[in-house]
């Protein structure tokens, strides 16, 4: 047994870059031919039922626009019951035929079992689910002292699209529709302070690239994996280590520094359009893609980087990292950051 390891330690490498050689150029070509052709006969969503998770603000919020706007009705969950009123009222008015609200924390087995009931109850069928409730956290690891109250972190990320993912799945089988799950580029990227965020969004990647194997072709799966992005998130909105959800622009500057933030209302505009043609992944905005081969290609030194504009030496507070020093010594906030996010306040109920 032995023996034949070490014959495949030698051979398998080569034996791979040349396959690759000659695989990849008829195999991008093969690809970039169905792009184009699914671009011009992209699926139309009119008279479709979409389920949406997260969906009082954000991403969630504005896909439901987009939806509407192609004449889907929509199944609109969150814990905030008068703010999925407001998005339900608009989304009837870009076009929605139907829309029903239901309030539920899909970290909750119950939650996620009843939105699906009452969506086939209402509707009679699910054609897409959008796993897209979220929170995120923004500590170092050893700074959390009480390391079980970042499992809401898990339980919602992950387990609240798993729980979801399979009530929906028996009905998504019979409709031939498809999931989009909300992952991040942070899936990738061994972002400090977003540990335990980053382990949350790189499970769902696998997870549904597994089940893209198991059922494909009944049910597609498109993988969302989102740069910064105009929503609560980026307005500074964390679990923080005492268990509590709060608003910190201060360690918000510290997590974006200088990178721009993308609206919100393209972000969803470029997710559903990547959905519509069938695209396994989108990345927004698309040239944080480069991140990706970044990590692959020189691991040692995007981690240097991170290590070097994030994290600080221990007795010395967050905000004195050298990427919230970059983006106060450069003044570009105001050119980098919608409007939006530069105001602390967040919706609630």
């Amino acid at each position: 047994m032995d023996l034949i390891h070490s014959f495949l330690n030698l051979i398998a490498p080569p034996f791979t870059f040349f396959s690759l050689c000659l695989f990849l150029p008829p195999y991008w070509a093969f690809k970039s031919f169905f792009s184009i052709l699914n671009s011009v006969f992209s699926e139309n969503v009119a008279g479709k039922v979409v389920l949406i998770t997260g969906a009082s603000s954000g991403i969630g919020e504005h896909l439901a626009y987009e939806y509407a706007k192609r004449g889907a009705f929509l199944a609109l969950c969150g814990r905030r019951e008068n703010s999925l009123r407001e998005v339900a009222d608009r989304a009837r008015e870009f076009g929605s035929p139907d829309v029903i609200i239901m309030r539920a924390d899909v970290s909750k087995l119950e939650d996620c079992s009843r939105i699906v009931d009452q969506t086939l109850h209402h509707f009679g069928r699910l054609d897409h689910l959008v796993n897209n409730a979220a929170m995120s956290t923004f500590n170092l690891f050893e700074e959390i002292t009480d390391i079980t109250n970042m499992r809401p972190i898990m339980e919602t990320n992950f387990w609240g699209s798993v729980y979801t993912t399979r009530f929906a799945l028996p009905h998504l089988r019979r409709s031939k529709g498809k999931i989009v799950e909300m992952s991040s580029a942070d899936s990738w990227l061994p972002a400090p302070r977003r540990n335990i965020y980053c382990a949350s969004k790189a499970a769902l990647v696998i997870l549904y690239e597994t089940l893209r194997v198991e059922v494909g072709p009944d049910v597609d799966i498109t993988i969302v994996t989102p740069g910064h992005i105009e929503s609560e998130m980026t307005k500074g909105k964390f679990l923080m280590p005492e268990g509590k959800l709060e608003v910190d622009q201060d360690l918000r500057d510290v997590e974006i520094s200088a990178t721009p933030v993308v609206s919100v209302s393209e972000c969803a505009k470029s997710i559903i359009n990547g959905v519509l043609r069938g695209d396994r992944y989108v990345t927004v905005p698309s040239w944080f893609r480069m991140t990706y081969a970044l990590k692959v290609l020189c691991p040692e030194l995007v981690e240097w980087t991170l290590r070097f504009l994030y994290v600080t030496a221990p007795g010395i507070a967050a905000t004195e990292a050298y990427s919230k020093k970059i983006l106060d010594t450069t003044g570009v906030k105001k050119l980098l950051y919608p409007q939006s996010i530069q105001s602390p306040e967040v919706k609630t109920d």
